[in-house]
């Protein structure tokens, strides 16, 4: 991938990342928060277990099998999910849909 197209599929899925958290946790909650790729799921957008496991379908529903959320997450230890943030989740979407 050119360092163009890896920009342009950054932005891109990286929006649809933002999308998909405001779905699940709700419009009004991230009023004050730009969500970005340092933005961690748990200090920043203080995402429930549910939460995550709603935004992870939702990943998956969106972007097909290939990006299976669910077996992303079983290959990390707890301490890697609750510090993971937002561009951890948009490099796995690109490094599984190319």
């Amino acid at each position: 991938m050119t360092t163009d197209a890896r920009i342009s599929a950054d932005a891109e899925v990286l929006d649809v990342v933002r999308r998909l958290i405001t779905e699940v946790v709700g419009e009004e909650y991230l009023l004050d928060l730009e969500i970005g790729r340092e933005t961690s799921f748990e200090d920043d957008l203080e995402m429930e277990s549910i939460e995550f496991v709603k935004f992870g379908s939702r990943l998956t529903a969106h972007y097909g099998g290939g990006v299976d959320f669910a077996a992303f997450l079983a290959d990390k230890d707890l301490d890697e999910i609750i510090e993971m943030r937002v561009g951890t989740v948009v490099d796995y979407v690109i490094a599984a849909t190319s």
